[in-house]
């Protein structure tokens, strides 16, 4: 059975964001040094988006691939090339290429897809998206890059849990800018 994945840029105070576009502008400074990490994270042939995050998502790296000179341009192709599975109540056909729309129950159709062959799944949510795969304990793996940041406002995936939950280290790998990547999968 694939697992579902969740990588996610951090910070100290355990926030993934900052303002109503989800910005990480604290992240930049060491992309290059995480690069290589994130593209092994990337190596899924799909991935699954809440359509809040896809409206700005699915044509930023559409426009990002169109540019082999960008920073994030192995990035783009990687994400381009995969097959995006959109979850949303209000579409009902997709306008971007590889991506289909899901519409049923989440907790459904994610096992649906944890069960078909290939490689593992990933999920780069918007917030409200992977809360709800949190709280349905759909996420078998997180790769937190925690950075030496703490920005003191923000959104966490994690506020809406009713419930703790625990979880196993895997690893930990830290970078010369301080960035700790941490790989967790959820206790058995």
């Amino acid at each position: 059975m694939r697992k579902l994945k969740r990588q996610m840029q951090i910070t100290l105070d355990g926030m993934v964001s900052t303002g109503p576009n989800d910005e990480q502008k604290w992240v930049t400074p060491a992309l290059n040094e995480i690069m290589p990490d994130v593209l092994d994270l990337l190596d899924s042939d799909t991935i699954l988006i809440g359509r809040k995050l896809a409206i700005d998502y699915i044509p930023f790296w559409q426009s990002v691939f169109q540019a082999p000179e960008h920073q994030m341009y192995e990035i783009a192709k990687r994400i381009v090339a995969a097959q995006k599975v959109l979850f949303s109540q209000t579409l009902t056909q997709s306008s971007w290429d590889n991506t289909q729309i899901a519409n049923g129950p989440v907790a459904e159709t994610v096992n649906r897809l944890k069960h078909m062959p290939s490689k593992d799944l990933i999920v780069y949510g918007g917030r409200s998206f992977v809360s709800a795969l949190i709280e349905a304990d759909l996420i078998d793996e997180f790769y937190f890059f925690l950075n030496p940041i703490v920005i003191g406002q923000g959104e966490s995936p994690f506020m809406n849990l009713q419930a703790f939950r625990r979880f196993e280290l895997l690893s930990s790998k830290r970078y010369g800018s301080g960035i700790v990547l941490l790989r967790y999968q959820k206790q058995r």
